[in-house]
């Protein structure tokens, strides 16, 4: 199944009724997800070293200059962290320091651990998560470590927060047991190349043709688009990332809630740049690259990693994404032998495909990191990536702001510089980047998404909802009728000129048992009435989802935009 857009289609209207009339409703219906995230301040973790990388210390509020959209901003909160202490403010500093640290108090961080099953190898990955045990040992007595896993349809927790080195090594352990699907990924790549590879021999004898005096093919030798084949492989690689790309988003969501310094560990298997010129890589800069590089029906990078690099700023992470294959000088994968050590992780056309690709990989990861202020970890540093976190989460300087908040999904850019001073030159500042604006519409739509594939989210108000029978639609295709039954004592209804009323905002997403999922509209269903509504009183809402002929599972939210309270239901739809 392709991705879903267009699919949800609204058939009927809304009814005002009594709770005695919902007897036949689904019983028991689970709840999805916790309640929209309010960011009052953003905070910013800034680094400061010298030419050397040894870090800085001792600078105080007033030798910082804050920029919001190249305006200056003024800094609310300061403090400095040493050594995973919390440091006093300086005699006369004006700013107050960052609320719930007290002087002389450990910082900890917390680790979040996100294993990306779906594009790793089994090897590169157990290597990893090797690495990454020895270092436990590292962690400090506040630390604390969660570990979630992801297969490419649902995310499954493998440890809730926790210090405990037994509760850590048997996540892990838990880890290691998983299968990893980066095989098959690979197997897709070959397939994708070998395609090429065809397609380029019956290009070759068709200009031979042309040269002996024959007519010139249709196609065009300059494209500026993907052929057939090409189109295909990028579309469904495409897809692939931004379902992983989704499923860290909800487990940030989902382990928003944490004090101290917040930090994801990305183990990602393989994340490039561009689909699209991850597809035609050759090694160099060819009219396939330019052609890739200019098709639009395929998403930027912005858009595709965008939601990651925006929740990770909005709740507070630091992303320190790993390169799980890790430094691959050659490659020599053999579809009759298995993977050892010596072998690649790649199976690319050629060398120059293969360097190509790699770094397309390691632009994501330097995105992700440079855009929240963390570092990536490449190559050799996989080995280390725990230890080199923990290392770099140690001092810090953490600056808080209070934003203008005009909820409008507008990407505000920020900068963290020291101020013109002869003792500063030569120092290096990092920090994240930028914050987005983030309305509760696209916070709740966000949610939704991410519920689909998280195992365990926290709950939510339940939503009434019953299914009718399918009714057949075109070819493969289905039309399920849908009652969605409010409790208005969930809601809120003010009166208005005489009328009872409020705009609440429904949505929608369903995703089949290949992990492809549907765009999430939100459809508005006004309420009204001319007496207050009673007590036990419900408003229905029918419509209809249209839907290939496979098992799906759903989310269905309504969002009280006055009170900010969401109702919620999730399930199975069968094919009967």
């Amino acid at each position: 199944m392709t991705k879903l857009k267009r699919n949800l289609i609204v058939l009927a209207g809304l009814l005002l009724i009594a709770a005695g009339a919902l007897a036949q409703q689904q019983e028991d219906l689970p709840a999805v997800f916790s309640e929209v995230i309010d960011v009052r301040v953003v905070n910013i973790e800034v680094v400061v070293t010298d030419r050397d990388g040894n870090r800085v210390h001792g600078l105080k509020a007033s030798d910082f200059e804050l920029l919001v959209d190249g305006e200056a901003t003024p800094i609310d909160y300061f403090t400095e962290i040493e050594e995973g202490r919390a440091l006093a403010s300086a005699d006369g500093e004006a700013v107050a320091g960052v609320p719930n640290l007290e002087p002389d108090a450990p910082v900890g961080t917390s680790f979040l651990l996100f294993i990306d099953d779906f594009f790793t190898i089994k090897r590169d990955r157990d290597r990893v998560i090797d690495r990454l045990e020895q270092d436990l040992t590292q962690l400090g007595p506040a630390d604390r470590v969660a570990a979630v896993s992801f297969d490419g349809k649902q995310v499954d927790m493998l440890t809730t927060w926790t210090n405990s080195p037994s509760q850590l090594s048997d996540a892990l352990r838990e880890a290691r047991r998983r299968k990893a699907h980066g095989l098959m990924r690979l197997g897709e790549l070959r397939t994708n190349d070998q395609e090429r590879r065809e397609q380029s021999e019956l290009r070759a004898i068709a200009n031979r043709f042309i040269e002996d005096g024959g007519v010139e093919p249709p196609e065009d030798v300059m494209r500026n688009n993907l052929r057939g084949s090409e189109l295909r492989y990028a579309t469904n690689l495409e897809n692939q990332l931004e379902r992983s790309v989704l499923a860290a988003v909800a487990t940030l969501r989902s382990f928003a809630n944490r004090p101290g310094r917040k930090v994801m560990l990305l183990l990602a298997g393989g994340w490039p740049e561009s689909p699209a010129l991850y597809t035609v890589a050759a090694g160099g800069l060819t009219a396939d690259s330019l052609g890739a590089a200019s098709d639009t029906r395929l998403m930027s990078q912005d858009d595709l990693y965008g939601p990651l690099v925006s929740a990770a700023n909005l709740i507070g992470y630091t992303l320190y994404p790993v390169d799980v294959p890790g430094f691959r000088p050659a490659f020599a994968l053999d579809a009759s032998a298995a993977l050892d050590s010596n072998s690649a992780s790649d199976p690319s056309a050629g060398a120059g495909a293969f360097q190509e690709r790699e770094l397309l990989q390691h632009t994501t990861l330097q995105l992700l990191a440079r855009s929240t202020g963390g570092v990536p970890m490449i190559n050799a540093e996989r080995d280390t990536a725990l230890a080199d976190a923990i290392a770099d989460t140690r001092s810090y300087y953490w600056l808080g702001f209070q934003p203008l908040r005009r909820e409008d999904d507008e990407v505000h850019d920020v900068e963290v510089r020291l101020v013109n001073h002869p003792d500063f030159r030569g120092l290096r500042v990092r920090s994240r980047e930028g914050y987005v604006d983030m309305s509760r519409s696209a916070e709740v739509t966000m949610m939704v998404e991410g519920s689909l594939l998280f195992g365990n989210p926290p709950s939510a108000k339940p939503l009434g909802v019953r299914f009718g029978r399918p009714q057949r639609r075109g070819l493969g295709k289905m039309v399920i009728p849908l009652q969605v039954s409010i409790p208005l004592d969930e809601v809120q209804l003010l009166p208005v000129a005489g009328v009872w009323q409020n705009e609440l905002e429904f949505r929608v997403t369903v995703m089949d048992k290949h992990g492809n999922r549907s765009e999430t509209p939100v459809e508005k269903v006004r309420i009204a009435g001319p007496q207050e509504p009673q007590p036990g009183q419900f408003f229905t809402y029918q419509t209809g989802l249209e839907l290939r002929r496979r098992e799906h599972t759903f989310v269905i939210a309504v969002y009280d935009p006055l009170t900010g309270a969401i109702l919620s239901s999730s399930g199975e739809i069968g094919v009967r």
